[in-house]
Parts: structure tokens; C-alpha cells; sequence
């Protein structure tokens, strides 16, 4: 190999420091202006810019353009096999022999990233501290190289000796090896970097245990406590029995006969039912035929008899025909003592009633219908059997019979609320059914497979205003009141029971009603609920004792945690007891 020598100074060799935070721009920048033939870069620990094979041809190129021989100065074990890849010289210090080390194998172990950065000139004794390139930037080359020296502060020579590779690659081989078996520093606690994973767990969990209790918290506190506040007092029932005429026409409240105005609330429900038809009609042909008749005339009534009208019924065998002309006798025939045998004229046409084929017969005996005299003899042909489903006043009738029997609780319920949404108070008991309207979509006799009867019926209802039957039932109470004591707790006329007196109409009834009213103490549940938030059991006692006509307050809460009436009114039951009887 050849020898690359050259003078100290600026014009042979020229070292060339590189900060960790330098490009590979301004590192090529630094080479290109570079006025020595030999460039020494001195690569700071950890280079991450020359990690790049890229960016190491870039370089290599750079200096072969330029006419210089570039030497990485680096004791990094990571960069050799990079740079022996692009063919560029290593040296571990400025003053060592350079060689081009062997390019990257499957074997090449990575570079440890924890080694602590140490970047020496070669000269340098390994307790001297590491190369600050940032603390060095502000010098010159001339005092960085000054610092190169020995212990005896002499100057080191520069010269780079490329001949002896064998003993190059073995000392960057040892550098290599040294710098891998440097001791890894302490790790700074401080610096250590949290574990975000659980603490985002820790916030987490503390935000859901934070929901947790509140929820708890609202409902031990606010939806689970509840109290029940039972008033014993000297109260009394007081029932009211009265005869009331319910009146559509009636205007006013007539308290001295008991009339109420009234308002009607009518509805019709139409309801249809089908059934099968079960009657059969013979649609074929009637037989036809002839009958000669005789007539036998036994004394008193020996004489002519009388003739067979047109249209008279002859049958035989249960089949019955119908003459289609006027039948004669003629004169005596033969005859033995009281009784004489007249024969007819000619034979009779007949036809049958009914079609089928059952009305064909030969040789047969006829009666005459409403002639115990005549008897005939006959033969018919021609009937056929055809025989179709018709309707029968029957299946109409079990049709009827099963729309009348349907119930009619949804109707009633509709009218009661029907008065209720108008702000009346419905009076049952004067529920009504008009006559049904009904109508078949076959008539009987008709062919048909079925048959559909509908039923439209008006039922109605009274109203009558709850302050009117108020007005009756507070003067029946009034007068039996201990007024120093008692007020009315309830008229109960929301509890009012009817009973039909007499059969009413759509517009008129006269009716029953009956009601048991309560009086008592004055208290207003209401009012009470609202005074007593938030008072414990003992004041609630003493509050609600003050009131005339109290005899006992018990006081009960709940959940066991609860010690106050909650604020909240809907909590809060309040049960006013009348006295024992």
C-alpha cells in the first residue's frame, strides 16, 4: 500500500471536528473546503449522521472528487463495517495508522446505544476526560491540536502512515474491542421515564370509582329514602244515601228536588259476524206427469162432485205436485150400495214442487190435498238433482245471536273516558244499548258458501258535574259535624257508587247514589309534606300533635340510614286514620 505522508501544517494534513448535531451537508461542506490532502474527521460518540450507508457513499464521494484522502477518526465499533462497505479509511486517533476496515458481515454484533459517548485523541491518556465538541467549537484548529499532546505537552506528529494496514486494522480492532467493553454508566433515577400505561389505569379507575360513589351516593340520599307518616285522629264516616234525577235538558243544579244537569256521550260500534250457510237447494228440473183422479161419493152426499181446481197439491211417496189444470168428473161411473165412483174427464197435468229426481214415479198413488174423496193414480219423468249451498234464516239468526252476545266493556270504558276528558264524572250506571241495527250480505234462500251479518249499535252514557254532586253530598254532611272539632276530610264523592232506579233513556235517568264522606282533625296531606322536610321523628310528632283532633303520630323511615323527612314530596306517604269505632 502506499504511504500517505505529510507535513504539520495546513497544507499536508487537516483535522476536521464534527459535532453530534451536524448534517451531512455541512459535514461535506467542511471536507470540500478542507486545503490538506489528508482530511482527519474526528467523529463524535455516536454519530448519527454517518449511521447511514447513504450518507457515507455521499461522503466517500465527496473526497474522491475533491482529490483528498478522508479518514474517519472514530473508535466506534458500529461505523467500521459502514465505512469499509464504501471503502473509506478509519483510524482510532489522528496519530494512528489508518486502514479501511472490513465491510458488514451476518455476524457484525449492532452497536450497544448505551455505551457512554467518548470520543479521545489518540495520544490522550484514557483517564482524560471525552472530547466536547460543543465546548470546542469556539477554538481553533491550531489550540484543538495543541490539546493533542502528550504529558510533556510536545506537539504530535500529524503524519498518517497508510502503509502498515496489518497493523492498523489491529489496533482499531483492539479500540473497537475496548470501546465495546466499556462499562455502562449508572442510569440518573431521576431521569427515569414513567410508566404512562398505569397511570392512565390509575386516573382511570380513580374517575370510575369516583362516578361509583356519586351514584351511590344519589341514590342512598335522594331516590332510596322515603317516609311513612300514619295520623291517627277522632275522625268520623258520615254516609250520604241519595235519589238524584240525571236530566240532558236540565240547566242548573236543583238541590230541593235532587235534579242534576247532565250531559250525554254517545258511541256507535258496528261488529260484524260470518257463518257458514247450512241449508242445500235443488237446482235441477221438476218432474212432470199426468194423474187421473177418481172420486167415490157415499150417501147423504150421493151426487156430482166437485171439481179439482188449478194449482191444488197432490203427492205420493213425500213428494209433492202441483196440478196446472181444472179437473172434472164426468157422469155416474159404477157404484155398490150407499156409495157411487165417479172417474174424471181426462187424465190431470202435474208438475213437482221441488226439483229432483226423487219426483220421478211410475204407476203411483196420489192424495188430493183438502179431498178425502179423490184418490189418483199416476206416472212423472223428467226431474233431475242440482244440489247448491244457500243461506238459511237460520245461519242469519246464529249470526245475530253471537254479535249479541259480545261483550261490551271496551264501549263503556270509551264513554266513561270520553266524560272524563271533558271534565265530567261518569255516571255507569246509566250505561245504554240502543236497538242494533242489522243487516245480511246474503239474504236466506240465497246460494251462498256463507253469510255476514252486521250489527251498528248506539250506546250512550251520562256526565254530571263532580262540584254538583259535591254541592248535595256537603249539605247532608254539614249538619252532622262536630264543628268545634271536625272539618270534612273527604266528601267521597270520587268513591260515589250508582245504581239504576228506574229504566232510563239516552237523555234521562233517575239513579241511586250512595258515598261515604270523612271527617275529622283539619289536615292537609299536601301542605304537610312540605312543612315537614327535613324534620326528624320527634319534631315531626310534636308538629303535627298541636293540631286539634290528633290523638297519635307514628313516624317511620326508610332505609335504615334515614333519620329526616326527605325534601322530596313524592317521598313522603301521609296516612290520616279515623277513630276506632
Amino acid at each position: 500500500m502506499t504511504n500517505l505522508q505529510s507535513v504539520n501544517g495546513t497544507t499536508g494534513k487537516e483535522t476536521i471536528y464534527v459535532d453530534v448535531d451536524d448534517e451531512i451537508t455541512a459535514i461535506i461542506d467542511k471536507v470540500g473546503a478542507a486545503k490538506g490532502k489528508i482530511v482527519a474527521l474526528v467523529l463524535p460518540k455516536r454519530c448519527p449522521v454517518l449511521q447511514s450507508v447513504v450518507n457515507m457513499k455521499l461522503l466517500k464521494r465527496t473526497a474522491d472528487n475533491a482529490g483528498k484522502n478522508l479518514v474517519l477518526v472514530t473508535t466506534e465499533s458500529g461505523l467500521l463495517p459502514l465505512a469499509g462497505n464504501v471503502g473509506l479509511y478509519v483510524a482510532s486517533s489522528p496519530s494512528s495508522k489508518p486502514v479501511i476496515p472490513e465491510g458488514p458481515s451476518a455476524s457484525d454484533d449492532t452497536e450497544d446505544i448505551d455505551k457512554p459517548l467518548r470520543v479521545v485523541d489518540g495520544n490522550a491518556p484514557e483517564s482524560e476526560e471525552d472530547f466536547d465538541a460543543k465546548a470546542s467549537a469556539s477554538k481553533s484548529i491550531g489550540e484543538l491540536a495543541a490539546n493533542t499532546g502528550g504529558e510533556d505537552g510536545d506537539d504530535v506528529d500529524e503524519s498518517i502512515d497508510m502503509s502498515n494496514a496489518a497493523d492498523t486494522a489491529a489496533v482499531l480492532s483492539n479500540a473497537a474491542k475496548k470501546s465495546s467493553k466499556t462499562t455502562k454508566p449508572k442510569k440518573d433515577k431521576r431521569l427515569k421515564v414513567p410508566n404512562f400505561d398505569r397511570f392512565r389505569k390509575t386516573i382511570v379507575f380513580g374517575v370510575l370509582l369516583l362516578i361509583l360513589l356519586i351514584v351511590a351516593g344519589y341514590f342512598a340520599f335522594v331516590v332510596l329514602p322515603k317516609a311513612t307518616i300514619t295520623i291517627g285522629t277522632d275522625s268520623s264516616t258520615i254516609p250520604t244515601n241519595l235519589s238524584l234525577t240525571l236530566d240532558t235538558t236540565a240547566t242548573s243544579l236543583d238541590s230541593t228536588n235532587d235534579i242534576v244537569p247532565a250531559t250525554a256521550q254517545s258511541q256507535q260500534k258496528t261488529t260484524s259476524q260470518t257463518v257458514p250457510a247450512t241449508g242445500q237447494q235443488n237446482n235441477g228440473t221438476k218432474a212432470t206427469g199426468q194423474v187421473t183422479m177418481a172420486a167415490q161419493e157415499c150417501a147423504p152426499n150421493l151426487g156430482q162432485p166437485a171439481n179439482v181446481p188449478i194449482g191444488t197439491s197432490v203427492s205420493t211417496g213425500g213428494v209433492t205436485f202441483i196440478t196446472q189444470e181444472t179437473t172434472q168428473f164426468s157422469a155416474l161411473g159404477s157404484g155398490h150400495g150407499s156409495c157411487q165412483t165417479y172417474q174424471a174427464a181426462a187424465a190431470t197435468n202435474i208438475t213437482a214442487l221441488n226439483a229432483g229426481a226423487n219426483g220421478n214415479v211410475s204407476s203411483a198413488t196420489f192424495s188430493v190435498s183438502g179431498r178425502s174423496d179423490i184418490s189418483g193414480t199416476g206416472s212423472t219423468s223428467s226431474g233431475t238433482d242440482n244440489i247448491v249451498t244457500v243461506v238459511q234464516q237460520s245461519d242469519i239468526d246464529n249470526a245475530t245471536s253471537k254479535i249479541n252476545a259480545g261483550s261490551s266493556d271496551s264501549v263503556k270504558q270509551e264513554l266513561e273516558s270520553n266524560l272524563e276528558a271533558k271534565g265530567l264524572m261518569p255516571v255507569p250506571a246509566t250505561f245504554l244499548a240502543g236497538t242494533p241495527q242489522v243487516t245480511n250480505s246474503v239474504q236466506a234462500g240465497t246460494p251462498a258458501s256463507n253469510v255476514t251479518v252486521t250489527s251498528a249499535t248506539t250506546y250512550t252514557m251520562l256526565g254530571v258535574s263532580k262540584s254538583n254532586l259535591q254541592t248535595l253530598v256537603l249539605a247532608n254532611v254539614n249538619g252532622q259535624l262536630d264543628k268545634g272539632k271536625q272539618v270534612v276530610l273527604d266528601d267521597g264523592v270520587a268513591n260515589a257508587q250508582f245504581s239504576e232506579n228506574t229504566s232510563g233513556t239516552a237523555t234521562n235517568a233517575t239513579v241511586n247514589m250512595s258515598t261515604t264522606s270523612l271527617a275529622g282533625p283539619q289536615l292537609n296531606a299536601a301542605s304537610l309534606k312540605t312543612q315537614l322536610a327535613g324534620m326528624k321523628s320527634g319534631d315531626v310528632q310534636s308538629y303535627i300533635k298541636q293540631t286539634p283532633g290528633v290523638t297519635s303520630v307514628t313516624v317511620k323511615f326508610s332505609p335504615f340510614w334515614v333519620s329526616s323527612v326527605p325534601k322530596k314530596a313524592t317521598k313522603v306517604t301521609i296516612s290520616i286514620e279515623k277513630a276506632s269505632s
